[in-house]
């Protein structure tokens, strides 16, 4: 197949799903490229999301590779260094921000943002900030094969999200780096996507989504 092909062919079995015109507009900031960050990032880029903003301080260890999808020369760089980088490896077109640190209340963010950090007061940090700035929120945790997806946008679920952020000492004991795999940590990214694509698409969001997968459950709210 020739480069023009490609060009052509890349988008059109999402064509249908994904209004291009409506995402063209928007920049999608993500908070905390570890487990689910990253699989996030790299599913906003193959959808065609063209200005991605990653947020972290935080370097590659051994354990990334099997937990996040990093790879063994990624050891030891910045995981917002090496996450743009495979971001442009699948569309060199996408504008990437990099931002080498944790979130400060004076970043400016996307009209997406994708929370993506492990504990509940970093959380919580976030959200005060940013619930006035942007139009769409999505919030990923986990906790080994437990997954919980909360979203919320300005017409929907703001005032329900900051309920679920209670003190940190009443979290769950364990964090996304405690236990996790590969598998848990995208099928909660493609969760956080499709609630995206939802929102795209001007059909409702589901506010709060929990996969127990071990057990089989599933709860909808």
């Amino acid at each position: 197949m020739n480069t023009l092909n490609v060009t052509i062919d890349r988008f059109q079995r999402q064509s249908d799903l994904i209004p291009a015109e409506r995402l063209s507009q928007l920049t999608a900031t993500v908070i905390g490229v570890g487990a689910i960050g990253r699989q996030v990032a790299l599913q906003l880029a193959a959808i065609g999301t063209p200005r991605i903003q990653l947020i972290d301080f935080d370097s590659v260890e051994s354990t990334n590779i099997t937990t996040q999808g990093y790879r063994a020369q990624d050891l030891g760089q910045l995981k917002v260094d090496t996450t743009a980088r495979a971001i442009q490896e699948l569309d060199d077109s996408i504008q990437v921000t990099v931002i080498m640190d944790r979130y400060r209340v004076s970043v400016p963010v996307g009209e997406a943002v994708f929370c993506c950090v492990d504990s509940i007061s970093a959380r919580a940090v976030i959200w005060r900030s940013v619930n006035r700035k942007c139009d769409f929120w999505t919030d990923g945790r986990m906790l080994g094969e437990t997954i919980r997806i909360l979203t919320a946008t300005q017409h929907h679920g703001m005032k329900q999200y900051a309920k679920t952020l209670f003190p940190q000492n009443e979290a769950q004991t364990g964090s996304c780096t405690s236990r996790s795999t590969i598998y848990a940590a995208s099928i909660a990214a493609g969760l956080m996507v499709h609630q995206f694509t939802r929102w795209l698409r001007t059909i409702p969001v589901d506010f709060d989504t929990t996969f127990n997968l071990l057990a089989g459950e599933t709860y909808l709210k």
